[in-house]
């Protein structure tokens, strides 16, 4: 069991289903929760060398973009190969993974 079956499997047991704009609003929210913390940890940028994020962060956005994963019926490792496919693209035309933009 990969960890999007892990958390479609715990949604299911939980009650914790959801359509996909509400998971895409929880991701939002997650990782607003991300920024904040290193917002803060680094007294709004003027400390980088300070930036801290706690595991259980980036946990909740994981389990929010795995949850929004399986809502849009994607298969998240699939997702993954595409892109770091992509990026192995990018960096061999370009020797940089930016898309540019």
């Amino acid at each position: 069991m990969d960890e999007q079956d892990r958390v479609s499997a715990f949604v299911d047991e939980h009650g914790l289903e959801a359509d996909l704009p509400y998971r895409v609003l929880d991701l939002e929210s997650e990782v607003g929760e991300i920024a904040k913390e290193v917002t803060t940890s680094t007294e709004y940028g003027s400390d980088p060398d300070a930036a801290a994020i706690a595991t259980d962060e980036i946990g909740d956005a994981l389990f929010a973009l795995l949850a929004l994963a399986d809502a849009a019926e994607v298969d998240a490792g699939d997702a993954l190969d595409e892109s770091l496919a992509k990026y192995e693209s990018r960096i061999d035309e370009s020797g940089d993974a930016s898309s540019g933009r």
